[in-house]
């Protein structure tokens, strides 16, 4: 076994453990305080939960901090994102800290500090074989798509990152990344797609292209509900 396998597969475990708890501890009060205001300006709940793909597909509970009001229109249905998103939330996602709450997921062992960023279960629907490929190793909190343009490139090339740091997972690699981040972080670079505040599903993006049917995405779509279910 070489170093980057033995790394990958016991090495990385134990510093996303040791790395995560320590988070917990050293970022507590910023956590608390977070909580308190977002309990204060959005309500409750405080943290958003969203079931993702992981490791080998297998479906986990994702934590967040909750950016979104539930104001809903007069037939009781919910505002769009862009109106749901407030100045508040908006901060919470230009800084990142509403990811904080992944490090509770990286703690359990459902992600990774560096990896693949875990996609929706109706993006997975969509993906080809090559794709899925992203799912051989745990998704991270930051990964090599997000220090290469996080939300502000296409699918493609998100998948091609994706790929790419799959068959070349170390320590080294790790290492930069995680470093690239906090420069990302700090500057506050690439955190929406231009003009959404939130990414197009994949699926969405393949039937605006024409690269997929009506009939086959209205199938998938069926396909991620049926899998949420279980």
């Amino acid at each position: 076994m070489n170093k980057d396998r033995f790394y990958n597969r016991c090495v990385k475990r134990v510093i996303d453990f040791l790395l995560s708890l320590m988070g917990l501890i050293v970022l507590s009060p910023i956590l608390l305080t977070i909580c308190i205001l977002v309990r204060m300006k959005l309500g409750s709940p405080i943290i958003f939960k969203q079931d993702r793909p992981g490791l080998n597909g297998q479906i986990f509970t994702l934590y967040k901090f909750r950016t979104m009001t539930d104001d809903k229109d007069e037939c009781g249905n919910l505002f769009s994102d862009e109106i749901r998103l407030t100045d508040f939330g908006e901060f919470l996602r230009s800084t990142s800290l509403d990811e904080l709450p992944e490090l509770i997921n990286i703690l359990k062992g459902d992600m990774s500090i560096v990896g693949p960023r875990p996609q929706l279960v109706r993006d997975l629907v969509f993906m080809n074989s090559e794709q899925r490929k992203r799912h051989d190793v745990r998704p991270g909190l930051t990964g090599l798509a997000q220090v290469n343009g996080r939300n502000n490139m296409s699918w493609i090339d998100k998948f091609k990152y994706d790929i790419i740091y799959v068959k070349k997972v170390s320590f080294s690699t790790d290492l930069k990344i995680f470093f690239k981040t906090i420069g990302k972080v700090v500057k506050k670079e690439d955190i929406n797609t231009e003009g959404q505040a939130t990414a197009e599903d994949y699926g969405d993006y393949l039937l605006r292209n024409n690269l997929i049917s009506k009939v086959d995405y209205n199938k998938n779509q069926e396909l991620a509900r049926e899998m949420l279910e279980k």
